[in-house]
């Protein structure tokens, strides 16, 4: 599917990418390179490339949410700076303490420079997200920036609770959803919510907007997780059957394990297993969770919240223009294949 979404606003990203650009540039000489080396701008070494800066969704948010507020590029552009760098910084950490060597084709942070200087480069990335809005001069500078922050703790709330679920055999589908809500759902509720605030949008605006951002977050999470389980390498940058290889108790599989059919309970009895699964056990235990019914119900889940995101958007009055771009935008979420 081609995604559209940015037809009319910063249409190639040159905006936000100049803004991010510069401000990178504020960070110490030691981190800088690192940091670009994560965006994607150069190798190890500093020498520039071409690379893959990744799918810049949470920023395309930000832009799209302030021009269907009645704002502009100008206001905009701060925000989904400081997005972009909150969302860098969680997926440094995150390679960390995952263990993921490989990130977007290529070696991640922590697997070249080490465990430390990942952990400052995520610290840098979020400190400099928060120094970007307040140094915009917006006069709603102050409530973005709070969003920033609650969406953060939100995010690590969520994070804590994914690792919490690596020592558990009980966790719920409940619970999986509230940490997916935090994990993913949260920043983007805030990217969406943050370019209405810079737009000075009415609260009902930004309400809805938000509402929409959290709804497609959660659609975003369930296409991870099916992603991790049937993503094609070659696309995704990971392994076959990844999040099954580590035994990560995704949405599909949670679902699939509470769903008392056979098949769930078959698949509750491969995760007891403790040894390293082979191939043909992976390929099995994905066969399990699509038996089970959890493949099906993640993708009819997904799809909901989107209809969801897109009812809160016509509660309130967007351009029709906007509405297209923003329902394009979730559109792309749901079936996107990286």
């Amino acid at each position: 599917m081609t995604v559209t979404a940015l037809s009319t606003v910063d249409a190639d990203g040159q905006a936000v990418r100049a803004a991010l650009f510069d401000a990178v540039g504020r960070l110490d000489g030691a981190i800088r390179p690192v940091v670009a080396y994560h965006l994607g701008w150069c190798d190890e070494h500093g020498r520039p490339v071409a690379g893959d800066c990744g799918k810049s969704v949470r920023s395309r948010l930000t832009m799209l949410a302030a021009h269907a507020a009645g704002g502009d590029d100008r206001c905009a552009v701060p925000g989904a700076v400081a997005v972009e760098l909150v969302h860098n910084f969680s997926l440094v950490h995150d390679d960390l303490m995952d263990r993921d060597a490989t990130r977007r084709h290529r070696p991640t942070v922590w697997a070249v420079w080490g465990d430390a200087v990942a952990v400052l480069a995520g610290d840098a990335m979020l400190s400099l997200a928060h120094e970007v809005l307040l140094d915009s001069g917006s006069p709603r500078a102050v409530d973005a920036a709070r969003l920033i922050g609650r969406a953060t703790q939100d995010l690590i709330r969520g994070q804590a609770a994914d690792v919490d679920f690596e020592h558990r055999d009980d966790v719920t589908l409940a619970e999986c959803l509230e940490m997916a809500g935090g994990k993913t759902a949260a920043l983007l509720a805030a990217s969406a919510a943050i370019g209405a605030v810079l737009a000075d949008a009415p609260a009902a605006t930004v309400a809805a907007l938000r509402s929409y951002g959290d709804d497609i977050g959660i659609a975003f999470q369930l296409v991870d997780d099916l992603l991790g389980i049937w993503g094609e390498p070659a696309t995704t940058g990971k392994p076959v059957f990844s999040d099954l290889r580590s035994r990560k108790k995704s949405l599909p599989v949670t679902w699939s394990l509470e769903s008392g059919r056979p098949a769930g309970r078959a698949l509750a009895q491969w995760f007891a297993q403790s040894n390293e699964p082979t191939e043909n056990e992976l390929r099995a235990a994905a066969g399990l969770v699509d038996t089970a019914g959890g493949r099906r119900w993640a993708r009819s889940e997904a799809r909901r919240r989107v209809r969801a995101a897109q009812q809160a958007l016509d509660s309130v009055p967007i351009t029709p223009e906007y509405r297209r771009e923003l329902s394009g935008l979730a559109d792309f979420i749901v079936e996107r294949s990286a």
